[in-house]
């Protein structure tokens, strides 16, 4: 059984909760997250208990399982590690990276970012306590994590290769997409939310699903604040990018997004298109009315970044969120 959200928690704030319990916490939180399209799928968040992780080592090694334990050989499993209980008023664990896995991005002196503009400020930090890029930088070199326990200054770790799992971006017809050496991991694992409910409170509780190609193609690759890499495309298809009603920026998304999808699909690792995603969306508001709960959601999130309005989600609004057990961002 589910705890009832935290204003009505029969579970004692003074003792620890048991690992059925924590459990139920976290799929409750995945279900109140009002960003997540994918919470068709809430109740099969598997739980990773870190509880006895107190050590920077022992945790590293903890997120370093749960890498392996999602990706799974591409048979993707949705999954939270929970590390132990911050007191109230104490900082508690923090893993600093948002999410586990990211890539650097190099800022020079023109201004100009090589990597992930995103991730700008945490590379140079993370190069100022003294990680050392590959000698030979590429737009795709996995940053660090950055893992801090209370009363002690933050400590870095290099995440190992064979945890990590890449996919090389092509696409099915057009074959110039293989040599732009695009690539990007298989698993997103949020790092730097806390798990709160029932009196508790998680500061360091990674959790992970799979992509939605759109995360990737739309945004990650897509977004000017990004990559960027829509002009490229367009570019690389001879588009004429004067004229804003030629649509190139349209055109240019729609073949991203087709070359994420095909590819992860040809490597054999889950992702789900944006159509796909908004059906299951649906399908989660009618089981949720059925269990007579509200959908707590967020409009700008979970509408797709491509074809929004081809998509049963954007012709409709949410609840507003609960006060249920969730996943809170939190300073750093």
């Amino acid at each position: 059984m589910l705890p009832p959200p935290a204003h009505g928690c029969p579970v004692s704030s003074h003792r620890d909760l048991s690992a059925e319990e924590l459990s139920a916490l976290a799929k409750e939180a995945w279900r109140n997250n009002s960003r997540c399209i994918g919470r068709l799928f809430w109740n099969t968040l598997e739980l990773l208990d870190a509880r006895t992780a107190t050590t920077p080592d022992e945790i590293f090694e903890a997120c370093v399982h749960h890498l392996r334990f999602s990706t799974n050989g591409g048979r993707i499993r949705s999954a939270v590690t929970v590390f132990p209980e911050t007191p109230e008023g104490q900082r508690g664990i923090r893993i600093h990276n948002r999410q586990l896995i990211r890539y650097a991005g190099y800022r020079a002196a023109d201004g100009s970012i090589l990597g992930d503009p995103e991730q700008a400020s945490f590379t140079a930090k993370v190069i100022a306590l003294g990680w050392t890029p590959p000698r030979e930088r590429t737009p795709f070199d996995l940053l660090p994590l950055l893992i801090e326990v209370s009363g002690s200054p933050p400590r870095l770790y290099e995440l190992p290769r064979d945890a990590v799992l890449e996919i090389d971006i092509t696409h099915p017809d057009l074959p110039w997409f293989a040599d732009l050496r695009l690539k990007w991991h298989a698993v997103p694992v949020i790092s730097d939310m806390a798990l709160t409910g029932c009196g508790k409170r998680y500061t360091a509780a990674p959790f992970s699903g799979y992509y939605m190609g759109t995360e990737i193609g739309s945004r990650n690759f897509g977004d000017e604040s990004r990559y960027n890499l829509l002009p490229l495309i367009a570019d690389q298809m001879g588009l004429d990018r004067v004229a804003r009603r030629m649509l190139w920026k349209d055109r240019a998304l729609v073949e991203l997004n087709t070359a994420v999808l095909h590819s992860y699909r040809e490597a054999g690792v889950a992702i789900v298109d944006h159509h796909t995603a908004s059906a299951q969306f649906m399908q989660h508001l009618r089981n949720e009315e059925m269990a007579g709960r509200g959908v707590p959601g967020d409009w700008s999130w979970l509408v797709p970044p491509l074809s929004g309005s081809a998509c049963p989600v954007f012709h409709r609004y949410y609840d507003e969120p609960n006060n249920g057990p969730a996943f809170v961002e939190q300073e750093t």
